[in-house]
C-alpha cells in the first residue's frame, strides 16, 4: 500500500492492535458456540430430520442410502461429527443393533457440546 505524503507511517503499535483485533474476531465463533441453555430433544430431533432429508437427497452419497443402519450412522455423523467420532466411529451401529447405552452417551455428548463443556469421559459414562 502506497503511503500518501503527510500520512504518518504505521508503527508496531498499530500492527499489534490490528493483530489483536483480528485474533479476537477469529476466536468469536468459539465463544458464541457456548450457551447457558443446553440443546433440547426437540432441537436434536429437528436437526436429525434435516440430516435425514440431506441423506435422502443424495447429499451424503449413495453409501448412506444403502441400508437403514448406514442411513442412521450417516445421520448421527451429520448431527454431530464430534459426538459421532467419540461414541460410534470406532464401532459403528450394525444391522439389527439397538445400543441404548451409546445412544445415551451420544445425547449426553451433544448436551455437553451445546454448553461448551469438556467432552472428556463421555465414552463409557453410562456403562
Amino acid at each position: 500500500m502506497a503511503r500518501i505524503s503527510g500520512d504518518p507511517p504505521l508503527g508496531p503499535l498499530h500492527t499489534l492492535v490490528f493483530l489483536l483485533l483480528l485474533s479476537s474476531l477469529l476466536a468469536a465463533p468459539t465463544v458464541l458456540a457456548k450457551s447457558r441453555i443446553p440443546i433440547s430433544d426437540n432441537e436434536i430431533r429437528q436437526k436429525k430430520n434435516e440430516c435425514y432429508a440431506d441423506i435422502e437427497s443424495g447429499l451424503w452419497g449413495w453409501q448412506c442410502k444403502s441400508s437403514m443402519v448406514a442411513k442412521e450412522n450417516c445421520a448421527l455423523k451429520c448431527l454431530s461429527p464430534t459426538c459421532y467420532e467419540i461414541v460410534y466411529e470406532s464401532d459403528p451401529l450394525e444391522e439389527g443393533e439397538k445400543d441404548f447405552m451409546r445412544g445415551q452417551e451420544y445425547k449426553y455428548c451433544m448436551h455437553k457440546l451445546s454448553l461448551g463443556e469438556s467432552l472428556e469421559g463421555i465414552r463409557g459414562s453410562f456403562a
